[in-house]
């Protein structure tokens, strides 16, 4: 037995490589100035503990799960490619989500204004469960877009998209999740549409699959950004579609945007600049929780709601403001959206309303997981089967 205990202590030691060391030579480990003791991803899982544990309750642990997973990715068909590339991809499991819904096994409610988030009330606001007994029409889309995804469970990945005879590539990868904002835009023949915050150009590229656009005005600020764009457009689309009578970008200021063109767009995209969830979680590149960037992260609510008011203020009386982004957050999500619509009234004089999204979220909840019980908008939170997003959206409708 005492020869027993003396064998699992030597190999103890063996195992130990410091015993090996002579004691002279032990040093402390110590840390690299290009090595973060506390890395950006380390200190957004943090905040992100500490916040959306309170937020989602229950939900957050498989949230969390979900956004230390890889995420899953869905194929937005380019129209003005030639090859045949839905019956592809089918042929090896896809399908399109956008025309494969649920639409007949629950009845959607009709597009129309959340009571209490008027501007009237904005103050007070009350929750969709407060109309659940309305009968409702279904909610208009946008035409032509097509997106492929992989069965609920399937984290097959997508293959690089190859160019056509005309050298445009078949499909472009995303969120899947990041097209709802674009569906549910309702984009129709004729009409003029703004991308405030348009790079990297996923969803630019969302709005031109429809083909109704008659302009379409895409902006960035960052110039990078902006180059970025029109290296996607020029891959997806004919050189006809982006001269300068269908198609300006620029890089401006956007939250300046209101002193630039007023009541000038039939429809607005706001998606903007926020914490990116599940960047922040996985990569410690270009992360808005270093440390180096931490004046910029506490400044995001105030410039995404001037952002949201200069979408607001650019969309003419009854045209519509679509406003996204990538993060869980509700100081960044419905806090934005409610403040905007109080400050549009009493600083500007705009009367807008919410439009009820929850047709969506029954159209697609086959596809994507949402969050239950938001009073404002929707949002799709990641899901090990279903892992897209996290995409919170909120559509309104400008009155005056």
């Amino acid at each position: 037995m005492a020869m027993l205990m003396d064998t699992r202590l030597l190999l103890r030691k063996v195992k130990d490589l410091r015993s090996l060391t002579p004691r002279r030579n032990r040093v402390k480990e110590k840390w690299a100035a290009t090595r973060p003791k506390y890395p950006p991803t380390s200190l957004a899982l943090q905040h992100f503990d500490a916040t959306y544990s309170a937020q989602l309750g229950q939900l957050w642990p498989s949230v969390r799960v979900a956004l230390l997973s890889e995420r899953k990715y869905g194929a937005l068909l380019n129209n003005f490619s030639h090859d045949a590339i839905l019956e592809d991809l089918r042929a090896k499991g896809c399908r399109d989500f956008i025309n494969d819904t649920d639409t007949v096994a629950q009845p959607c409610l009709e597009e129309g204004p959340v009571a209490g988030v008027k501007e009237e009330s904005s103050d007070v606001p009350v929750k969709k469960s407060d109309i659940d007994g309305q009968q409702l029409s279904p909610l208009r889309l946008s035409p032509h877009i097509k997106c492929a995804v992989f069965p609920r469970g399937d984290i097959t990945r997508f293959k690089p998209a190859r160019p056509d005879m005309h050298k445009l590539l078949g499909y472009y990868l995303m969120d899947a999740a990041s097209v709802l904002p674009c569906l549910a835009m309702d984009v129709q023949e004729g009409h003029n549409v703004l991308d405030l915050c348009a790079a990297p150009g996923g969803k630019t590229l969302t709005l031109l699959q429809t083909q109704s656009i008659r302009f379409l005005c895409v902006n960035d600020t960052s110039v990078s950004r902006t180059l970025r764009l029109r290296k996607v457009l020029h891959s997806y689309v004919p050189k006809e579609f982006l001269t300068e009578r269908n198609l300006r970008i620029t890089s401006f200021d956007g939250t300046k945007w209101g002193e630039i063109e007023r009541e000038t767009f039939d429809r607005v995209l706001v998606d903007v600049p926020c914490t990116t969830d599940r960047h922040s979680v996985i990569e410690d590149d270009n992360n808005i929780f270093s440390k180096t960037r931490t004046g910029e992260r506490r400044r995001l609510p105030q410039v995404q709601l001037e952002l949201l008011l200069a979408g607001i203020e650019a969309a003419c009386p009854g045209g519509e403001i679509m406003y996204s982004t990538c993060t869980l957050s509700q100081i960044q999500n419905l806090s934005v959206v409610e403040q905007a619509i109080h400050l549009a009234r009493e600083k500007h004089g705009i009367r807008l309303e919410v439009v009820d999204l929850r047709p969506l979220t029954r159209m697609f909840r086959k596809t994507f997981h949402f969050a239950p019980d938001l009073h404002l908008g929707e949002m799709v939170i990641p899901h090990l089967a279903a892992n897209f997003g996290p995409i919170y959206m909120c559509k309104l409708r400008r009155l005056t």
